[in-house]
């Protein structure tokens, strides 16, 4: 059972070994691809083979659509050298149950893997494609990294080495061919990430219209909402490196391109990508020239402002807090799995009494997404899937720059509407550990690394003298650590919080156990 061998006819085996396959003619597909391209996705990474693709090999299944997707890879060439061309384009996704079972999946919507960068002749097919009107849509799973510029690219002209300045290159084609509408979508997990796209692309544009390198109409082509559009979106799915759980049990059925592969950018792939079944992604229906069904394969097509309420609500309700409050205290506890945690009786209460009872009164409710439905996938799907390798610790990165989101906008909520704040446990249980957790001593008494943070030298000499140790303690530093509303989003002491943080911080620091002690008893009390 090879990936590359199904071209010559599909053998009964797959089906024997509960693959599904395409019932797709992938040929015709292919063909009517290459003569009337639709899509353009930059990002050959697994998430892409695990999501978009997936989706439109679900709408190529349908038979109510007939194009696939071509992928370029602006980065890491060698992705499309070992994961793509050997096997035809094809690809194996296998979706990972919190079960511990997993399902199977052959890809074939992808129709061409190419290399975008002028080094290579694959450059001269992306400007026949973005020259050709029926290109509709271009995408980007890149990471938010991706979107950089800086200024020595911005002087090589109209030969770019970053991504956001290959695409303008390419918008400039576009432009040249009679100024053809397209949108520009990306697809990366960043907050109102359509205008980080656009961000990056107008420098380029600024800069070579001013150079006189593109001709003045140029820059008010992409600006022209009714030509070139860059939609917000939000996706949500967690796609890990191969797993070697997974390439034993493919190996078990006989298939046999189970192999993972590195490359020389330490990138992580293989011809299969394994991914967690829960997934979302909800996109912003601004479109100039059409675009690919992609909700028969379940993506939620509405406008600007839900797409935000979406994120909003995933951000500082349903996830993202979750996240960031069973990583402090799990690091503390000497956990380095989340899916371990969930079975910790006092993480999991603590993390569903602080969604449910706490966030959720002020959840934002998009209308298109049940906010109780999406925390409840988190909780019982999601966080508990034993083929997720997530760590507390890789969580736990950043934190100085996630609680104001993830806590202090829920804090300003609950302000706003008047709600009662001395009723709140949780939150101030979550914002008293990141106190404990910066001393980097977990609950044994052995010392940690607290992991990476920009804001980590300020604040951890903030803390110093608060050791774990019995009897009277001076926590005036407290004061100086809370009152940073750039790393908490509010003034906890003008909301009347303050001294209840305080108070659990004390008890916290009080010797080896009183972690778990402190966090049982507040959980158990809420």
């Amino acid at each position: 059972m090879k990936l590359s061998e199904i071209k010559n006819g599909i053998s009964p085996e797959w089906a024997q070994k509960g693959y599904q396959m395409p019932t797709f003619d992938i040929q015709a597909v292919r063909e009517k691809t290459h003569k009337e391209p639709t899509w353009v996705h930059f990002g050959a990474g697994n998430i892409f083979r695990a999501f978009p693709a997936a989706i439109l090999n679900e709408a190529l299944n349908s038979g109510k659509y007939d194009r696939g997707v071509i992928v370029a890879e602006s980065f890491d060439y060698e992705i499309i050298d070992k994961a793509y061309q050997p096997y035809d384009n094809l690809s194996l996704l296998v979706s990972l149950k919190s079960t511990g079972t997993i399902e199977k999946k052959v890809i074939a919507s992808v129709t061409e893997s190419l290399k975008a960068d002028y080094q290579f002749a694959d450059w001269a097919r992306l400007v026949e494609i973005f020259r050709n009107p029926s290109l509709q849509m271009i995408s980007f799973t890149i990471t938010e990294k991706g979107y950089s510029v800086n200024p020595a690219d911005l002087e090589r002209g109209l030969t770019p080495v970053l991504a956001m300045g290959k695409v303008a290159a390419l918008l400039l084609e576009r432009y040249n061919a009679g100024q053809l509408p397209l949108t520009v979508q990306s697809m990366d997990n960043c907050s109102h990430n359509g205008d980080k796209v656009k961000a990056g692309v107008m420098q380029y544009v600024k800069k070579w219209v001013a150079d006189g390198l593109a001709p003045a109409g140029f820059e008010a082509y992409v600006l022209d909402g009714t030509k070139v559009t860059f939609p917000w979106s939000m996706i949500d799915k967690i796609t890990p490196r191969p797993h070697e759980k997974v390439q034993a049990m493919l190996a078990a059925d006989g298939f046999e391109d189970n192999y993972t592969l590195q490359t020389e950018k330490h990138t992580f792939t293989a011809p299969f990508v394994n991914a967690e079944e829960t997934e979302y992604l909800v996109i912003e229906d601004n479109y100039t020239n059409g675009r690919p069904p992609l909700e028969l394969g379940g993506v939620m097509y509405t406008d600007r402002k839900t797409v935000d309420m979406v994120e909003t609500m995933k951000v500082t309700t349903c996830l993202n807090p979750l996240h960031t409050a069973m990583s402090i205290y799990g690091c503390m506890l000497g956990y380095t799995l989340i899916s371990a945690e969930m079975a910790d009786h006092d993480i999991r209460s603590f993390i569903q009494k602080l969604g449910y009872i706490e966030a959720m009164p002020v959840v934002t409710d998009p209308g298109v997404l049940n906010p109780y439905e999406f925390i409840g996938a988190v909780l019982n799907r999601r966080l508990p899937n034993p083929f997720m390798p997530d760590a507390p610790q890789r969580i736990a990165m950043d934190t100085s720059q996630k609680l104001a989101i993830r806590f202090g906008e829920t804090l300003k909520k609950y302000q706003e509407r008047g709600l009662d704040k001395s009723n709140l446990v949780l939150i101030p249980l979550v914002l008293a550990g990141y106190a404990r957790y910066l001393r980097g001593i977990d609950d044994s008494g052995n010392p940690f690394e607290p992991s990476p943070d920009p804001l980590l030298a300020e604040l951890q000499p903030i803390v110093a003298g608060l050791e774990v140790k019995e009897g009277e303690q001076d926590f005036s530093c407290l004061k100086k650590l809370y009152a940073r509303t750039d790393v908490f989003g509010v003034d906890v002491y003008a909301m009347g919080l303050g001294e209840q943080i305080e108070g659990m911080v004390k008890e916290l620091y009080a010797g080896p156990g009183a972690v778990r002690k402190t966090l049982h008893k507040y959980v158990e009390a809420r």
